[in-house]
């Protein structure tokens, strides 16, 4: 019996739906599986400095281990502004276009990041020696390092813009593999610098094993055209990421001004029993912005939920690992920590709140950068940033160290609604007026 047209088109309609699904449910299974690549590849990171900070812990001690503290603060001033010029801009613009396109930015961002480096350094090189002692050893190693440390993180973010982070992964098993013999060697140093210069020279092994991954050489020459084409972008972003680590370095200078530099320490101690935490939000956002920018470009309407869930499970997450140190016996906390486990451990509740805060606002600042919404997203770190400053200093002030940690515990919850503010401002902006001018070009 021949078909009716009226069948026929059922059958169509019904053939038309069924690829649909099909097509969207490859679509989840290909961001599920970045964004796994993307956990897997913080994680590896995140035990890399989980490894250091507790190997230096427990055999410098808390004066030693906060010097240290203060020169991974100043590296992470150095990081915000290598992704603010360089990689920022990369995975807001590059994210899933076609190879060569990728592949002429990802020359002109990774030279922008070495060069970075070297200014960056130089200053802490320069810093060092006119500072003296341990510390000013510690910071004339740090700049020494930096090029190759901001380099090898221009590699993840590379890889993770063209949704190959399985490369990142590889790139820091390297790092991780390049670590061992050069901790070995400096723990029979027995100095911060030593530590310094092992953490920094197997990175550096790493940034040149990502140009043989990636088959591209750096374009240092290519910065100033870099910074130049995307300086809509690159310098909020780089103010926007100065501000985050600019506040960590101020409370952390402040704090060891007030409270002492062993409370540096103590605050860092902290942060190592939420390693493990804090390399899933790591580890997501290094994917959550190319993601958000590409359900913004397939399903701009659901970009609002895509962030909340972000969000939510971030901050569900936090409060998870939190409940799960509060049963961690003293025994055990000092095996890993040793003299500085009694001190952090008070401060388990306040850091974890603080983490699960941030958790919370991250999905709200992929959605805005994704948007490409840089005045919006500047405004809310600057907010954010001055809320961070002011409550880790005005509660070490008030409280020591303990009040530091519960400052800045309710300055990034406060800094979190602001970001959820400007993002839910920001999608109805986009509704009215589809061709915004801060629209994702």
């Amino acid at each position: 019996m021949t078909p009716t047209a009226s069948e026929e088109g059922k059958a169509s309609a019904s053939a038309s739906a069924s690829a649909a699904e099909r097509s969207r449910r490859t679509a989840k299974r290909a961001i599920v599986g970045r964004l796994s690549w993307g956990l897997a590849d913080q994680a590896a990171s995140s035990m890399t400095n989980f490894a250091v900070g507790i190997y230096v812990a427990r055999s410098l001690g808390l004066a030693a281990f906060g010097v240290f503290s203060l020169a991974w603060v100043t590296y992470g001033v150095a990081l915000s502004v290598s992704r603010g010029l360089a990689t920022d801009p990369l995975v807001v613009r590059f994210s899933g276009v076609p190879e060569a396109s990728w592949r002429q930015a990802v020359a002109r961002s990774s030279g922008t990041a070495l060069g970075v480096g070297g200014a960056v350094g130089g200053a802490c090189l320069a810093a060092g020696l006119a500072l003296g002692g341990s510390m000013g050893t510690a910071f004339a190693c740090l700049g020494a390092m930096l090029p190759g440390l901001l380099l090898q993180d221009s590699w993840r973010y590379s890889f993770f813009a063209a949704g190959t982070g399985r490369k990142a992964f590889v790139n820091d098993l390297v790092w991780g593999v390049a670590l061992v013999p050069a901790m070995v060697v400096a723990a029979n140093v027995g100095s911060v610098a030593a530590f310094v210069l092992a953490w920094g020279g197997s990175a550096a092994v790493a940034a040149g094993y990502g140009c043989l991954q990636s088959g591209i050489r750096p374009r240092l020459t290519g910065a100033r055209e870099w910074v130049r084409e995307h300086r809509d972008l690159g310098y909020r972003y780089l103010v926007e990421n100065t501000c985050v680590s600019g506040a960590s370095q101020l409370r952390a200078y402040g704090l060891g001004a007030i409270v002492g530099v062993g409370a540096v320490g103590v605050i860092r101690g902290a942060e190592l029993l939420l390693g493990p935490f804090l390399a899933v939000l790591m580890g997501l956002s290094l994917v959550t912005v190319a993601e958000s920018a590409r359900v913004l470009r397939r399903a701009p309407h659901r970009l609002g939920r895509f962030c909340l869930l972000l969000g939510g499970a971030q901050a569900a997450a936090a409060l998870l690992w939190g409940a799960a140190l509060l049963l961690v016996p003293d025994r055990a906390g000092a095996l890993v920590l040793g003299d500085v486990w009694h001190a952090a451990s008070q401060l388990i509740v306040p850091a974890t709140l603080g983490v699960a805060g941030a958790g919370l606002g991250a999905g709200a600042a992929a959605g805005l950068r994704a948007l490409g919404a840089a005045r919006r997203s500047l405004r809310c770190q600057l907010f954010a940033s001055a809320c961070y400053v002011g409550g880790g200093l005005g509660g070490a002030v008030a409280a020591g160290t303990v009040g530091s940690a519960w400052g800045v515990a309710a300055a990034t919850l406060c800094g979190s609604a602001v970001w959820w503010l400007h993002l839910r401002a920001a999608l109805r902006e986009r509704r009215h007026d589809p061709i915004h001018e801060e629209r994702t070009p």
